[in-house]
């Protein structure tokens, strides 16, 4: 059986506070964890977990990932603008033109995300949390549609998205980043299987590189070397 997207994970400097911003914005419930807090997903919308960072966080000029919430109205997408400067947003300027119709934020502790504009027909019906906008060749797509029996989506262009058979928010990869990755991700993914040495042998054939184990967690790197974790669950 495929591994089971539990959540993206983001590390923090103060945990508790950034999942009480996402809990608010996406009015989801904060569960308290000895590192840090988690937002419970559903079959259809992803999980969000809040880790106290290891390290200093070092983030690159253009995030590994970031995340897309939709909109249905223009009021409805400045409501959103609105809810996140309220409470501790900020605006993001990473070159954006003034004609796109996305907003492009930050939250108090500097992630990216956007709030797209309505009728975008490409995240129609993904609920709000629309989508997790990765960095990643056509091959990292691949792996983890392989990866979480999650079938593709979108195959162009050396871009690729993939989404849970039940629907609900895409996981996207935009081709490869701009810049050498050279400190570990602030943000990844963290996954549960039933059986984790037979899990880790199967990502591995698949492309996955592992790294290490830690306190229960076994963590490894997709085909681009970014960073994932996987337990028992």
């Amino acid at each position: 059986m495929p591994s089971q997207l539990q959540a993206i994970v983001l590390d923090a400097r103060h945990p508790a506070v950034l999942a009480a911003f996402w809990g608010a914005l996406l009015g989801r419930e904060v569960v308290a964890e000895p590192e840090g807090a988690w937002l419970p997903g559903s079959d259809t919308q992803v999980g969000l977990r809040f880790v106290t960072a290891r390290a200093e966080i070092v983030r690159p000029r253009y995030e590994y990932l970031h995340l897309h919430l939709t909109s249905t109205t223009p009021e409805d997408q400045q409501g959103s603008v609105d809810k996140v400067l309220g409470l501790g947003g900020s605006h993001l300027d990473v070159g954006q033109l003034p004609d796109e119709g996305h907003i492009v934020l930050a939250d108090p502790e500097g992630n990216a995300l956007c709030v797209i504009e309505p009728g975008n027909n490409y995240l129609a019906g993904t609920g709000h949390l629309g989508e997790v906008a990765c960095d990643g060749r056509r091959e990292v797509g691949v792996f983890w549609s392989e990866a979480l029996g999650w079938p593709l989506v979108w195959d162009q262009d050396d871009e690729t998205a993939i989404q849970s058979p039940a629907g609900g928010t895409k996981l996207a990869w935009g081709g490869a980043r701009d810049e050498p990755k050279t400190a570990r991700s602030p943000q990844r993914f963290d996954l549960t299987t039933a059986d984790v040495a037979a899990e880790v042998d199967r990502l591995v054939a698949l492309g996955a590189t592992r790294l290490g184990d830690r306190a229960g967690v076994v963590e490894l790197a997709d085909p681009d070397g970014t960073e994932f974790s996987l337990r028992e669950g």
